[in-house]
Order: C-alpha cells, then structure tokens, then sequence
C-alpha cells in the first residue's frame, strides 16, 4: 500500500497543478494545454490490456482534437495492484482498467461474482451480463468510491499451472498458489486443498522462481507475457474461470471535462473496447502456441470426467459465497449469462 504521506502529496500534485498554470499562463493558455491523462496499468504492452490501452491512447488524441494527451504507463511503472485504486480516488493518475476481482477490497463485492468457479460458460454469457443491466448496475455502485466506470474489456479464461500435473482436485492439495486480493478466489483454492497466497501481479514471477508460491491461475497471455511458463513444469487448461477488466476514471475529473472532450473520449473508449476485446482470443491463442513451441512447459488436457470433478469439487464455492456477493447479484447473472430473464 501507498504511504499516506506519498499518496495525499500526489493528490495535491494532480489538483494542484492546474491551478498553478492558471496562475502562470493565465485562462486562455490553459485553454490550448491539452489535458493530460495518465492510464496506469500492471500488465506488458503485449498483453490484451496493454495494447487495449495504446488504441484508446491514439483514438483519444484523434477523437479531442489534440485537446487530450494520453500518457500509459504498463507493468506496475507507477503504481502496483493494491496501490493503483488509492492513486486513482486521489486523482494522482486519472485511467486505470484493474481486474475486476480489484473491487471486492474497495467495498463493491458483487463485482467478485466474476471470480466464481465456472460460472461463465462462454463469450456470449459474458457479453449478456456485461453489456446487459447488471453490467451498468455494478459500475454504478462504484459511483460512490469516486469513480466512473468506462467499459468492460476481455482477458480471457483462466487455466491453472504449478511443477506438478494438476488433473484431479486432489493434486492442489498443500500447494501454495498465487491469488488476486478476492475473498472468492480464496475460497476456490481452500475449495481445492490448496494454500491461496495473495500476491502482486509483478512479483509472481520472482515468487514462483524461488518457491514462494508453488503455482497460479492466469490467463494464456499473462502467463506468457510475464514468462510464467519459464518457471512452471505444467499447466491445465481448465477454463475454470475468467478473467476481466473494468476501466475506470475518477469520476471528479470525468465530470469536469468539457463536454465535447468527453464526448470524444466516450467515443475513443467505445472503438478501443471493441479492438482490445477482439484481441484478446487471439493473443491469447498465439501465446499458447508460443508457450508450446518453447518446449518449456507441458500443457494437460482435462477428460470430461476429470472437468467433473473440478466442478463438483467447486460447487460449494459458489454457494457460499453467494452470502458474499449477494444472491440476488448471483442469481441474475447467471439469468443473464444464460440468455433469460427475471
């Protein structure tokens, strides 16, 4: 976590210093200043996320007229993964797009409802909920922290890796393997026999290569973007669950911009959304078959029975955290994700 001191010194930097070009250059130079956004994220630029973040930054420049300047800073370069929500409420950066598991410790618990064990059985489920009413309802309950919720972008579906084969519930049993802060993946993990240990996406690398975690959960491109596969013997493609991102802003800054700024920047996110989730299979894909021809790591393929037991050994996650996440948000994005309705 930030230090308070550090964190309350780049809130007043970011307020401040348009009040002090103001004072320098008086309205009408501000007025030609272009507004600067800082888009932080904790991923390669590689990665779905990160060239998702470099299409918004050029459409958002083109979009404004040159009225906005958009600086993107990857892999953790300015904040981590706990400190990055801080920063933002504080206005120390204005753009991030955290995972959604991120909202869980911000208070906004039915966002973990993404985190469940096979609650998702496809794309199409998730572009039901996502561009559906609960997509919009869950980005309104942030409103409330400070922020303003953009888009939805894709990752992927998550498969799980560790030095050892990882075909039946029984083989997590005593593993230490790296988890997002969410009490929901937690619960899968101990659901399994396993050790969940939260730790940052940037230090996953280094845990894994010294032993301080055994194995994770990731999607194909973080792992390969990050060399996951350099330092695990095995991984299952269990498309267990999902992995996503909310891009945020803070809403104080969103709401002080021009209105055709905006308009500009909504239209940017609209086009940049579309590109990074059409991205996202295919990167995911290619950096199978990267991680493949490395030779470095093996890859297992679960049978229908032993997929089975994974998800009869995770039933009960789902069950109890449901008084987590809210039944009511559980129930109706699985109506959703199966195409009904209330």
């Amino acid at each position: 976590m930030l230090r308070p001191s550090r964190l309350r010194a780049l809130g007043r930097r970011a307020v401040c210093g348009s009040v002090a070009l103001v004072a320098l250059l008086g309205g009408p130079a501000l007025a030609q200043a272009p507004t600067v956004i800082k888009f932080s994220h904790v991923v390669a630029p590689d990665t779905p996320k990160g060239r998702g973040a470099d299409r918004f930054r050029e459409l958002a420049e083109k979009y404004t007229d040159g009225k906005v300047k958009v600086e993107v800073y990857p892999n953790s370069q300015l904040f981590k993964d706990k400190e990055e929500l801080e920063a933002l409420q504080l206005g120390a950066v204005q753009m991030l797009a955290p995972s959604l598991a991120k909202f869980g410790p911000l208070g906004a618990k039915e966002f973990e409802v993404f985190d469940l064990p096979y609650i998702l059985p496809d794309k199409d489920a998730l572009r039901r909920v996502t561009e559906g009413p609960l997509g919009k309802r869950l980005f309104a309950k942030l409103e409330t922290k400070g922020i303003t919720g953009l888009a939805y972008w894709d990752n992927g579906f998550k498969i799980m890796s560790a030095n050892k084969p990882l075909r039946q519930p029984a083989d997590f049993r005593g593993l230490k393997m790296r988890i997002q802060s969410s009490k929901v993946l937690e619960a899968q993990f101990r659901a399994l026999g396993a050790i969940p240990q939260v730790m940052a996406f940037s230090e996953v690398y280094q845990g894994m290569q010294t032993g301080v975690v055994d194995g994770s959960e990731n999607t194909p491109s973080n792992m390969f973007t990050q060399k996951h596969h350099e330092v695990q013997k095995y991984a299952t493609l269990s498309d267990h669950g999902y992995i996503g991102y909310a891009v945020i802003t803070n809403k104080k800054f969103w709401d002080g911009l021009p209105a055709d700024v905006r308009a500009g920047l909504e239209k940017a996110m609209a086009e940049a959304t579309t590109y990074a989730n059409e991205v996202a299979s295919k990167d995911n894909a290619e950096a199978m078959d990267e991680m493949r021809k490395s030779g470095k790591i093996t890859f297992i393929e679960l049978t229908a029975d032993e997929k089975a037991a994974w998800k009869k050994a995770l039933e009960p996650v789902t069950a109890d955290m449901s008084k987590r996440v809210g039944k009511d948000v559980v129930d109706e994005f699985q109506r959703e994700a199966k195409g009904g309705t209330q």
